[in-house]
């Protein structure tokens, strides 16, 4: 009978499932703060639940000898060391949409509060006054939501504020204009939903696109008497900003449940009229508490049961036997979607798979998935070879696949097409005897790139002093080139350059390469080794 260690605290039922699916638990939730003791008993375990007070440590995983699967209730694992896991074979488990629907009616809530000041009304009635003069707010009927991300929470979000008949945009790269009319909105650019809309609500992950996406610039662009929402992720808006255009009246209210530093005990919105601020409750349901602790529950459960394996962040979905043969085709499929996901900006509507040769027999399931979360990454860091597929189908994105024996010098290889309103990219590799990915074809021009953590990739018409240009400017900024490959169509057409870097390219280089105006494209590209 598999054993597992409940060491933070998890429901009742949850625990009560465990024993009901035959397997043996321990529920000790203070364990998890006492990283001696926990590192004492943890050999005894094949898994691991917890929340976030339990700290999984490289020193930890050493202890474990046992351990084959954590689970986490809730969707972050800042508390395990994911990489020091995967190397201890031990996988890495979380519940990635158990918080969904609290969180979009946490968005929803704040809406009302600052579109009818509830917070402040309430602290004034509680005083003894009774100002209803002051206290005027505006109705949600027949106004226009702005949602930046319609994703899973966006969509939600979206659902509820049509139920309220609001007019909706939408602004999201990855949703496509057949997915917008099917959940009922409008598919916008940020600058048009900006300077339309009178609630703008948040609902994307903070990459370095997502970033200060309401930045003092595009602040200048809202338009007046706008209300602003963010139940997602800190970072994404410019608080120093929007604190400034709130104390001019150009933005009427805003309500924040998240900050650029958390724990947040200052910021710039803190005490300024009409803005509502939480201290990141948007999972902080009952109901949300036990949806994620029970769908732990139950995926550790069939994990350690069966095999079946759920929304693990560090292992595909397949057997030991064929983890062996696929393990650097899953690497190479992961590295083809990160590098197109990358380089694509665009709404995506398809994405077109082919395996050729040996690949082309093995479970395709996996390397679809591999593909898939590849491509998303660049938008969304939490997806996962088990969620994307999910996420992908819910945007609407169509996904073939087509297999073909050996058409080649390569004894297999893995073209990815993926296909937007305007265009379509490509880009294939194999998998080399030594096991390492290698990039062999992009854009249709013949190439053969090792893989990096950090690389760049240019594209340039193929003249002379380009590859000088481009040596110049990075040796000038002091970028060190560990490998250089190059590749063209034909003399004086497209041409490109794949660099492998020994650290990331930084914006201060890739706009020096822009200046030089002999590059078409230059895109920092980096990749989970």
């Amino acid at each position: 009978m598999p054993k597992v260690l409940v060491s933070d605290k998890l429901s009742e039922t949850a625990v009560q499932i465990f024993r009901d699916r035959g397997v043996e638990v321990d529920y000790l939730p203070d364990l998890g703060k006492d990283k001696e003791k926990l590192a004492e008993v943890i050999g005894q375990y094949d898994g691991l639940a917890i929340r976030s007070a339990t700290k999984v440590t490289e020193k930890l995983l050493a202890e474990a000898a046992n351990l084959k699967v954590i689970g986490r209730a809730g969707i972050g694992v800042d508390n395990v060391d994911i990489p020091a896991a995967s190397k201890k074979g031990v996988i890495v488990m979380n519940t990635p949409f158990g918080n969904s629907i609290t969180t979009a009616e946490h968005a929803i809530a704040m809406m009302f509060a600052v579109a009818r000041q509830l917070p402040e009304a309430s602290v004034s009635t509680h005083a003894g006054k009774w100002e209803k003069s002051r206290f005027m707010g505006v109705e949600l009927f027949n106004k226009t939501l702005g949602v930046i991300g319609a994703g899973n929470i966006g969509s939600i979000v979206i659902d509820r504020a049509l139920g309220l008949h609001m007019k909706v945009l939408a602004y999201d790269p990855f949703l496509s204009e057949e997915h917008a009319a099917e959940i009922g909105v409008k598919k916008v650019e940020l600058d048009e939903l900006l300077g339309k809309s009178d609630f703008i609500t948040f609902h994307v992950p903070l990459t370095d696109k997502t970033r200060n996406i309401l930045s003092r610039e595009a602040i200048a662009k809202l338009k007046p008497g706008v209300r602003i929402i963010n139940c997602a992720r800190g970072g994404l808006v410019d608080e120093e900003a929007l604190a400034e255009a709130l104390k001019v009246g150009r933005v009427a209210g805003a309500a924040f449940d998240v900050f650029a530093v958390e724990p947040a005990t200052e910021s710039p919105l803190f005490n300024l009229p009409n803005v509502v601020v939480t201290p990141h409750l948007g999972a902080s349901t009952s109901e949300a508490q036990e949806n994620v602790a029970l769908q732990v529950a139950e995926q550790m459960s069939d994990y350690l049961l069966t095999g079946a394996v759920q929304n693990a962040l560090n292992m595909p979905s397949v057997t030991a036997e064929e983890a062996a043969i696929m393990g650097p085709w899953i690497k190479l499929a992961s590295h083809l979607g990160a590098f197109v996901g990358q380089a694509t900006d665009e709404p995506i509507k398809a994405i077109n798979i082919l395996y050729d040769g040996v690949v082309s027999e093995m479970n395709l399931n996996a390397l679809n998935a591999s593909v898939i979360a590849g491509v998303m990454k660049a938008t969304n860091p939490d997806v996962n070879m088990v969620s994307a597929p999910v996420i992908a189908k819910d945007r609407g994105i169509q996904l073939s696949t087509t297999k073909q024996d050996k058409a080649g010098v390569f004894e297999g290889y893995i073209k990815l097409t993926v296909v937007t309103e305007k265009r379509e990219r490509s880009i294939a590799g194999t998998v080399f005897s030594d096991g390492k990915p290698r990039f062999i074809q992009i854009r249709g021009i013949n190439i053969d790139a090792e893989v990096g953590a950090h690389m760049l990739y240019t594209r340039n018409k193929d003249v002379p002093g380009v590859i000088g240009a481009l040596g110049s400017t990075l040796g000038d900024l002091g970028v060190n080139i560990a490998n250089f490959t190059l590749g063209r169509e034909t003399a004086g057409n497209d041409a490109i350059a794949i660099l492998y870097l020994d650290e990331a390219i930084s914006d201060q280089a890739l706009a020096a390469l822009q200046k030089t105006g002999k590059f078409l494209q230059a895109r920092r590209l980096q990749f989970e080794i």
